[in-house]
C-alpha cells in the first residue's frame, strides 16, 4: 500500500488568527516542510491564484499541492452561488494536478468568531440534515463532473462537528460526496475515531492526521470559550506531539486498505510551536507508524 504525507501552511499562517502566524515567505514554508520530509502541501493564502504563477513556485520547492480550503455555504446558500465561487478553484486545481478539494461548511458556522462559545455551534434538525446532506451531494457531483472531486471536512464549529452529526450526513448524502477524516477534529467533538474509520472507510478519499492536547481539550470551558480560544491555548499539533494513538489510526486505515494523502494539519502559536520542529516531529511519528501498518511512502514531491 502507498501513502503520501503533506501538510497544511495553517502551522506557519493562521488566516482566522493572524497573531498565530510566522512572518515567512511561501518558498521558505515550502522548504522547511520539504525539508523535514513532506512531498505536499494544501493550499494557503500566500499561494498564487493562477497555475502560471504557482506551477513555478512548486517545481522549485519539488512539492505538490496535496489540497486545499473551499469556504462552502450551501446550508444557507444555493448551489448556484457556491458554484461561481468554486469554478476558478477547480481550474487551477486542475491545473496543478490537486486530488481534490476540501469542502469546509462556514454556513452558521462559529468556527471563526472568537466572541461565539463552542457550546453555541449551530445544529440542524434530521430534516434539515436530510437536505443539507442532499444538497452538498449535487454540488460534490457537479464538482466531480467538472473533473475536480471535493472532500467534505466535518469541523469543530460547524453543522457537521460530532460524531452522530457526521454519521447522519453520511447516512443521507451520496457517493458523491467524498468525506475527509479529520482526527483531531472528531477527538476534539468526543468522537471516536477508529468507530468512524470503521463506519465510513468507504467514503474516505483524504485524510488530516491533526493531534490534539487532551489535557487542554478537557480543561475548556465550553460555554465560555470559543474554537478559536481553543486553538491559541494549543489544542491542536502534530502527531507525535499529543494525545492521539495513530499508530492504531493508521493501522485501521490500513487494514481497510486506505491508499492517497495523509496530511499534518495542526494550528497553534509558531512561537511556541515552531513550524520547521513541528513538521519533523509529525513527520518522524508518521513514517514510524506507517511502516509499522504496511505503508510505503512515496518520496517524489513535484512530478520529474
Amino acid at each position: 500500500m502507498k501513502a503520501k504525507l503533506g501538510m497544511s501552511p495553517i502551522a506557519w499562517w493562521n488566516d482566522d488568527l493572524p497573531e498565530l502566524s510566522d512572518d515567512v515567505s511561501l518558498e521558505e514554508c515550502l522548504r522547511q516542510s520539504r525539508g523535514a520530509g513532506f512531498t505536499g502541501m494544501e493550499q494557503g493564502r500566500r499561494f498564487p491564484s493562477n497555475p502560471e504563477e504557482m506551477l513555478p513556485i512548486l517545481r522549485a520547492a519539488d512539492v505538490t499541492l496535496c489540497g486545499g480550503w473551499f469556504s462552502g455555504t450551501l446550508v444557507n446558500e444555493e448551489l448556484a452561488a457556491n458554484k461561481d465561487r468554486i469554478a476558478p478553484m477547480i481550474a487551477l486545481f486542475k491545473a496543478v494536478n490537486a486530488p481534490c478539494i476540501v469542502y469546509g461548511e462556514v454556513g452558521r458556522s462559529i468556527q471563526g468568531d472568537r466572541s461565539k462559545p463552542l457550546a453555541t455551534k449551530p445544529r440542524l434538525s434530521d430534516d434539515e440534515m436530510r437536505a443539507y446532506a442532499r444538497r452538498v451531494t449535487e454540488f460534490g457531483e457537479w464538482c466531480a463532473e467538472q473533473g475536480m472531486p471535493l472532500s467534505y471536512h466535518h469541523h469543530m464549529g460547524a453543522v457537521v462537528e460530532t460524531e452522530p452529526e457526521l454519521d447522519a450526513f453520511m447516512r443521507y448524502s451520496g457517493e458523491g460526496i467524498p468525506l475527509l477524516l479529520d482526527a483531531g477534529h472528531l477527538a476534539f467533538a468526543g468522537g471516536d475515531v477508529l468507530r468512524a474509520i470503521d463506519n465510513h472507510h468507504a467514503r474516505i478519499n483524504h485524510v488530516h492526521v491533526k493531534d490534539i492536547r487532551k489535557p487542554v481539550v478537557d480543561g475548556l470551558d465550553r460555554s465560555r470559550q470559543s474554537f478559536l480560544d481553543a486553538v491559541a491555548l494549543g489544542a491542536f499539533t502534530v502527531p507525535g506531539d499529543g494525545s492521539l494513538d495513530f499508530g492504531a489510526i493508521v493501522k485501521r486505515f490500513a487494514d481497510y486498505g486506505y491508499e492517497g494523502w495523509f496530511v499534518v494539519e495542526a494550528e497553534q502559536d509558531p512561537r511556541k510551536a515552531p513550524p520547521q520542529k513541528m513538521a519533523e516531529i509529525g513527520h518522524a511519528e508518521l513514517m514510524r507508524v506507517m511502516t509499522a501498518a504496511g505503508y510505503t511512502v512515496e518520496t517524489e514531491g513535484f512530478p520529474k
